[in-house]
């Protein structure tokens, strides 16, 4: 059973993030920067939400608010979901299906480990799928063993 820790494991444990109190414009350079679609906001050392591409689109652009002068904490979506390591690859599809969340914060021991994405989650399913198909193949033709 693949696990969350094994997705941050390929793709790493970076995390980048902002403050409430910066602004959109900030952001946006950061994740251009970064080519990321999402920042973790923490304020004090705590999550206290997640500003994406999405949030500037649906709360800056359809609503004439300027980028220069909106703080990510007016925008950013403040309910959070979040994942322990220990949990499937399949766990956390479920959950970021169910919430209708792409980005996800991921727990180790109580502390922030890495962010996955949909994008991740659902590569690391796909590469387990095709390995197990290789090697039922495999073992239904009876290639790659020696008797």
């Amino acid at each position: 059973m693949l696990t969350v820790k094994d997705v941050l494991k390929k793709k790493g444990n970076d995390i980048w993030s902002i403050g409430s109190g910066e602004t959109v414009y900030k952001a946006l350079e950061l994740m251009a920067e970064k080519n990321i679609g999402a920042l973790l906001v923490i304020d004090n050392g705590h999550v206290v939400g997640i500003f994406s591409e999405r949030d500037y689109a649906r709360k800056v652009i359809l609503k004439g608010k300027s980028s220069r002068e909106t703080s990510v904490g007016e925008l950013m979506t403040k309910d959070v979901y979040s994942i322990t390591s220990d949990k499937s690859v399949e766990e956390c599809l479920a959950l970021m299906t169910a919430a209708h969340c792409r980005h996800m914060p991921v727990y180790e021991n109580n502390q922030l480990a890495g962010l996955v994405t949909i994008g991740n989650v659902v590569n690391t399913i796909i590469a387990q799928q095709k390995t197990t198909i290789s090697d039922l193949e495999n073992y239904i033709t009876g290639s790659g063993y020696q008797t």
